[in-house]
């Protein structure tokens, strides 16, 4: 029986997706903030965007149900507790679980039948000869290699039909749903302006490309491999945990310290301001690379004082994966304070505040109704935007050794494990071809989807559309 593994980060993720479904729950209770997201989504590139951004939290779901397998047990020997594997493995390892068991023992190009480089081989006469040898578990089912072309392709349109199957079926119950509440109601328009088209395309798209990559990396390496022989593509799958947790989880740590500083600093003005001032000024003053790479080599040596607390390889990239967090976080709220602390400043002195102010209204009360409401699209755009940057930032301090723990895989890792892969000849580009794929994608969509709300929630952009 397995033993089910729970890591901080997991815990952190789960908590994360049932605050979001508590925050959709309470949105019905509000018209207006209802409203305001309806046409975040009646966008379709709000809407698409959306979508692609739902299926990397999936992922990063499937990627944090952890589990620990029991050790066979030894013949002739009566095991009283069972002892289990010191692996960490996820519920995405089992369904990827073709990609990372077909290991080579180096490079080799993406749908390639042989590896990327000569080694010495023996013919049956016995003579030593260089040649590109042939990989074992790519296109292993072939009998001769020219078969190649016409069974990638013959793959591709099954993946492709089984793709479009897939999502057929959720698609056609949610029209069979959206057609029963149209019956049961007079007033349908908006679910009409919601581009439900545009949503059920995207959904398509990312099933059939699921299809033809689960379906064509149990023959093939789609993506080529590594150095040591393992998947590429396995890798940056796996890395889409990483990237989406970082972006979110320091977003968070973010948020507080800015929203509590920046709001207290132009509500109060006076010495709470000053204080403020001064200490995001100083910390502006200092640079970012600097504190993060100092922080960091901290966190290493508290895991190599206290080893005992980290028994398995996956608790020591735990622990320093969420202080890394947590350091990107704390670094980097001055930016949205400043921000927070203007508007707070503008907002102040409207004549609803100053009349709440003259009837004795609680300060507590004018900043939770007047004056919180009116920079939360400041805050919504800060989050989106701010996700990207916390993505790249993770990419870049691991491609300069102060980002993740190298036994983590992360977009950051993959590029930088690339470097030397780039100044060879011939050039191994696929390695950070795949890590800038799946992280221009990811950013992407967070872009496109903060400019839809930015639209929609900030009153300078909605009166100029009006």
């Amino acid at each position: 029986m397995i033993l089910p593994v729970f890591l901080w980060s997991d815990l952190l993720i789960y908590t994360l997706i049932a605050s979001v479904g508590l925050f959709l729950w309470q949105l019905r209770k509000n018209p207006q903030a209802k409203k305001r997201w309806s046409g975040v989504f009646a966008s379709k590139v709000g809407m698409a965007s959306f979508i692609v951004i739902l299926f990397y939290i999936l992922i990063s779901l499937l990627d944090s149900l952890h589990y620990r397998e029991p050790l066979p047990q030894l013949n002739g020997v009566e095991q009283q507790e069972v002892a289990y594997s010191s692996e960490v493995k996820s519920v995405l390892d089992i369904v990827l679980s073709p990609l990372h068991s077909s290991n080579e023992s180096t490079y080799s190009a993406p749908f390639s039948l042989h590896s990327f480089a000569k080694e010495n081989m023996t013919d049956t006469n016995g003579a030593i000869y260089r040649d590109f040898p042939r990989l074992k578990n790519a296109g292993s089912h072939l009998t001769d290699v020219r078969e190649r072309s016409w069974d990638i392709l013959w793959r591709s349109v099954l993946a492709i039909l089984l793709g479009i199957l897939i999502a057929a079926v959720p698609i056609a119950a949610h029209k069979y749903y959206r057609n029963k509440i149209a019956q049961g109601t007079a007033d349908h328009s908006g679910s009409d302006a919601v581009p439900w088209n545009v949503a059920y395309s995207t959904v398509l798209i990312i099933s059939v490309i699921g299809c033809w990559v689960l379906s064509l990396s149990e023959f093939y390496h789609i993506l080529g491999t590594d150095k040591v022989g393992s998947d590429v593509l396995y890798q940056s799958i796996k890395a889409i945990r990483t990237g989406v947790l970082i972006g979110t989880l320091a977003t968070l740590v973010t948020l507080p310290l800015a929203i509590i500083l920046g709001i207290s600093a132009g509500y109060f003005k006076g010495w709470v301001d000053d204080v403020v001032q001064y200490t995001y000024t100083t910390l502006s003053s200092i640079p970012g690379i600097l504190l993060i790479a100092a922080s960091v080599l901290l966190i290493d040596v508290y895991i190599e004082t206290h080893a005992e607390q980290f028994n398995l390889t996956t608790l020591r990239s735990d622990f320093k994966f969420l202080a890394l967090c947590a350091i990107l976080g704390l670094t980097s709220w001055t930016g949205l304070c400043r921000m927070l602390r203007a508007e707070t400043l503008k907002v102040s002195q409207l004549d609803y505040v100053q009349a709440a102010h003259a009837f004795g209204v609680s300060h507590r009360r004018v900043i939770g109704k007047h004056i919180l409401p009116n920079v939360t699209h400041l805050i919504l755009i800060a989050i989106v935007l701010d996700f990207s940057m916390f993505v790249l930032a993770e990419a870049v301090l691991s491609y300069i050794g102060v980002g993740v723990d190298p036994d983590m895989h992360s977009w950051g890792n993959m590029i930088n494990a690339a470097r030397s892969e780039l100044s060879r000849d011939p050039v191994v580009w696929w390695s950070v071809s795949a890590a800038f794929i799946l992280m221009f994608t990811l950013v992407l969509a967070a872009n496109l989807f903060s400019d839809e709300v930015r639209n929609a929630f900030d009153p300078n952009t909605a009166k100029g559309d009006s």
